[in-house]
């Protein structure tokens, strides 16, 4: 039985939504058209860009409510569904929702990726892996996923924030995934990690959990405020640990060791990215916009099952090094000072040596 704020969205929200976003991308466009004439107040362009945008998800999200109805009409039943037929019919919705929003963000804001994968990438066809993201910058968890969907052909298992249900489109494909939506903070009745466990074990060779074990988007003052908790909770060597990873925030290890724990022959997938983590309020991207030569440059390297620890405690520590090596090298990236422009499109940059092995050889919203 589905809880009654579930039934009230998809027999209110998601139904009003349709006439209410149609107005919406007419109002959007109209204010394009009206600020792009405008043109020498703003000379970057930024309203009409945004309008714009806003007006591109807008579209998805409702495309994603009426394609999601139209896969129901057909198998209204659950029993006469074949389940990944179902699942798969749903991420390539995702797929192509999320290709249009980061698309469109190319010619909108000069968004850009740079993708630096290492040797071992084509090794992991045809595993379930455990995708394990630092959180930081506008748009990175769409971004992120929006790769697992197009360049790695995977089925994602998004770990996200309960508030999130309130947009319809993600509310309804997302909801017919293998997903995990976030209580707030007060619940503290919830089992996150044992539904996090429930949703690796049912994890398919095509498919890729992704979880942000941060707990939120890294900001400096988010980092301070974490370092100062650490120093009344943990006592001193905690907080310098946190104090030292500047450009991260410590990792909560509950959802990822109950996932390991659970599903011991998983392998990981640690992803590190820099370039838009600075914009951590609305007026700085405001004042970045147009983002020309400021690519999000994502790294990643591969840990498998069976390189990774055993025991819980060394699961943490081994946790704690891979954030570590994340923070290593988004100073890194940052100390190069300018990149130099890459073109279109995701390139292959040549990675440095893997970090994969460093070890011996709460999860969070999208």
């Amino acid at each position: 039985m589905r809880p009654p704020h579930v039934l009230i969205r998809r027999a209110i929200v998601d139904p009003l939504w349709l006439p209410v976003a149609a107005t919406l991308i007419v109002l959007l466009t109209l204010v394009a058209a009206v600020t792009g004439v405008a043109w020498p107040l703003d000379r970057r362009q930024r309203s009409p860009r945004l309008a714009l945008f806003a007006a591109v998800y807008i579209f998805a999200d409702a495309s994603l409510v009426v394609a999601a109805a139209v896969l129901w009409l057909r198998r209204p039943v659950a029993a006469w569904r074949d389940e990944e037929l179902w699942k798969t019919a749903h991420a390539r919705l995702l797929r192509w929702a999320f290709s249009l929003i980061v698309g469109s963000a190319r010619p909108l804001f000069g968004f850009e990726v740079e993708l630096e994968e290492p040797p071992d990438a084509d090794r992991l066809q045809d595993r379930g892996l455990l995708v394990l993201a630092r959180h930081g910058g506008p748009g990175d968890s769409f971004t992120l996923v929006n790769l697992l969907l197009t360049r790695y052909h995977r089925r994602p298992c998004v770990v996200l924030k309960e508030s999130l249900r309130w947009d319809p489109g993600l509310d309804v494909v997302v909801s017919r995934l293998p997903s995990c939506f976030l209580p707030s903070a007060s619940d503290t009745a919830d089992d996150l990690p044992g539904r996090l466990a429930e949703v690796a074990r049912a994890l398919t060779g095509s498919d890729a959990m992704l979880i942000f074990p941060e707990g939120g988007n890294w900001t400096p003052r988010r980092h301070r405020r974490v370092v100062t908790r650490l120093r009344r909770r943990s006592g001193q060597q905690a907080a310098a640990d946190a104090a030292a990873n500047q450009h991260v925030l410590p990792p909560r290890p509950g959802g990822v060791l109950a996932c390991l724990a659970a599903r011991p022959d998983l392998d990981v997938v640690v992803v590190a990215h820099t370039g838009l983590d600075d914009l951590v309020a609305p007026a700085q991207v405001w004042r970045a916009l147009p983002l020309a030569d400021r690519p999000m440059i994502v790294r990643w390297w591969h840990e498998p099952a069976q390189a990774l620890p055993v025991s819980p405690d060394e699961r943490y520590q081994w946790l704690q090094i891979q954030w570590t090596i994340v923070d290593s090298w988004i100073d890194s990236r940052k100390s190069r000072g300018a990149q130099e422009p890459s073109g279109p499109g995701i390139p292959q940059a040549a990675p440095p040596d893997s970090p994969s092995g460093e070890f011996g050889a709460d999860p969070a919203s999208v």
